[in-house]
């Protein structure tokens, strides 16, 4: 049995800790697409951890945690993951690399930060982590497998024909140093000892694992609406965030997908650039940045403050939708309880019509909200375990949205820790 954890918003939805709660009773975690441009947050009983590589499974010692083919490895990131780990108490963790997933190479992180420098006021915000140079060389033929590293001869012949072609760009398009291939071959080198003790072949470990009968969980990173095909392109990221994409990245048979627990937050967050309807700013949105999250809100990997806003139900509903969601997370409700209102935007009005259907990309910049206000409880709920415990206005919010979402609510998550959780009946 397969189940998938993904989001489905712009990305920080809580899914960290909703993969880390799950995992207990997982035997196999897998994280099946995108780098380390976006991280997960975890507090558990070694302390609390942003992995950005590392599955979410690392924490406990029975899970086997595969790095999918559908990632970007950035693997002097993944090294020092295990070291921060090692460091914070925590037992070396079973890890699997797939001999199928590519590498996240120097040059990958020198161009995205040359184009988005090139682009200044045109920029898509990225984080520069690479990760768009690395899809790109990836869906054009010319990225590099983690099985390319034990075979030399191969490899170098790789490395002439990438630099072949990026220096054309370095030199000439962005007017920078050009790379050297003999450089890049050690730089390769010093990934392969590194990578030694993981590597193996995920895909076939998967397949044994669900003829074992083996509970699998896949996990993936940021949410529907930076997928590359039907997220706010092109604001988006450069990998699939759909739980689709994990019968993929994570070498998981589309048949044994039986489960998606889409993640989204009591309100509402973005990663990066791009529309984003339901907004708020100034003392508002700073109130609700300084309480959210589980210490503000501000990103795991770049610490930049995120875009916070009120809950939007069009993009949830469609998020959902495009997940494929068969039940639902609802993570952050304890940050809303200093509101006496909660407003919830039900509805986008485009040229004067109102819409309840999330629209195109070419028509979101026109789009402004529709709200619904609802009673906040104004009252501290955090760490609240039974759902009936609860304040009658924070169930009837709870109610409201999953109405709206047309997807069961089946987990609230009342603050960060790992089992701050309701289960909804």
């Amino acid at each position: 049995m397969v189940k998938a954890i993904v989001g489905a918003n712009w990305g920080d939805e809580g899914k960290g800790k909703i993969t880390d709660l799950l995992a207990e009773q997982s035997d196999v975690v897998i994280r099946f697409q995108g780098g380390a441009n976006a991280g997960h947050t975890i507090i558990c009983d070694y302390g609390k951890f942003a992995l950005h590589q590392l599955p979410s499974g690392v924490f406990y010692p029975h899970i086997t945690n595969v790095i999918g083919n559908g990632v970007a490895l950035d693997v002097n990131k993944f090294a020092a993951e295990l070291e921060h780990l090692k460091e914070g108490g925590v037992p070396a963790p079973h890890i699997i690399v797939d001999l199928r997933t590519q590498l996240l190479m120097s040059y990958h992180v020198l161009l995205d930060s040359y184009e988005e420098e090139r682009l200044a006021g045109a920029a898509f915000g990225s984080t520069k982590s690479g990760i768009a140079p690395f899809y790109s060389d990836k869906y054009a033929k010319i990225g590099i497998q983690v099985a390319d590293l034990w075979h030399e001869d191969r490899l170098k012949g790789q490395l002439a024909h990438i630099c072949e072609l990026k220096n054309v760009l370095l030199e000439h398009l962005y007017h920078k140093p050009r790379l050297d291939p003999d450089a890049l071959f050690e730089e390769l080198m010093g990934y392969r000892k590194l990578l030694e003790p993981y590597v193996g072949d995920g895909v076939s470990f998967v397949h044994r694992a669900l003829k074992s009968g083996k509970q699998l969980l896949l996990e993936g990173q940021l949410g529907s609406m930076k997928d590359p095909n039907l997220g706010i392109c092109p604001m988006t990221t450069s990998s699939h965030t759909l739980a689709g994409f994990g019968t993929v990245g994570g070498g998981v048979p589309p048949t044994a997908l039986t489960d998606i627990i889409t993640v989204t937050k009591a309100y509402s967050s973005a990663v990066g650039a791009g529309a984003f309807v339901s907004e708020l700013f100034g003392d508002e949105a700073e109130e609700l940045r300084k309480r959210g999250g589980d210490a503000g809100e501000y990103g795991a990997t770049t610490g930049r403050p995120r875009r916070v806003g009120w809950f939007d139900t069009v993009a949830t509903r469609y998020g959902c939708m495009v997940q494929g969601a068969t039940q639902v997370a609802l993570t952050a409700i304890d940050c809303l309880g200093y509101l006496d209102e909660i407003k919830v935007c039900t509805g986008y009005e485009i040229d004067g019509q109102v819409t309840r259907d999330f629209p195109v990309p070419a028509l979101l910049d026109r789009a402004k909200p529709v709200y619904q206000t609802l009673p906040g409880w104004k009252c501290d709920i955090r760490g609240v375990t039974d759902y009936a415990a609860l304040p009658q206005a924070a169930r009837d919010y709870v109610d409201f949205i999953e109405k709206e979402i047309e997807a069961p609510i089946t987990i609230v998550s009342t603050g960060p820790k790992r089992h701050e959780i309701c289960y909804r009946k």
